[in-house]
């Protein structure tokens, strides 16, 4: 199994980003790529590699199912890519549209900073014990 190190973390948010990001990186010693818009995510993917994405589902413009969407349809999407979407729409339909879409599993907002490292480890490593 690989060891997550690259997360790219896709929010519109500024503040959450910030927090999400200290708690990714200082916290949880990731590497991240932050990103405001999934226009952004887009630019930047390619440069980047990241082997999880973390998007927001609610954002203005392209949102996070958008997002998705479109990085998997230009091949940055792989079978080996995690995805998880953080929302706070975490009702069981909305979980079971976001896994069909293609997401690996869904993180609750609000989070806490101090477990959302390991909570992204957790999804990371169920995603992998799937692949092997």
């Amino acid at each position: 199994m690989d060891t997550l190190e690259r997360v790219m973390y896709v929010e519109d948010d500024d503040d959450i980003r910030l927090v999400a990001c200290m708690a990714l990186e200082d916290v949880g010693g990731l590497t991240v790529k932050a990103c405001s818009s999934g226009e952004q995510a887009l630019r930047d993917v390619e440069a980047f590699a990241p082997q999880m994405f973390l998007l927001d589902v609610m954002m203005p413009g392209m949102d996070g199912p958008s997002t998705l969407l479109e990085l998997s349809r230009q091949g940055y999407i792989t079978e080996a890519t995690a995805v998880a979407f953080m929302t706070a729409k975490v009702h069981p339909e909305e979980i079971a549209r976001y896994k069909k879409l293609g997401a690996t599993d869904v993180i609750a907002k609000p989070f806490d900073p101090m477990t959302l490292a390991d909570d992204v480890r957790s999804i990371w490593k169920a995603f992998n014990g799937r692949l092997n």
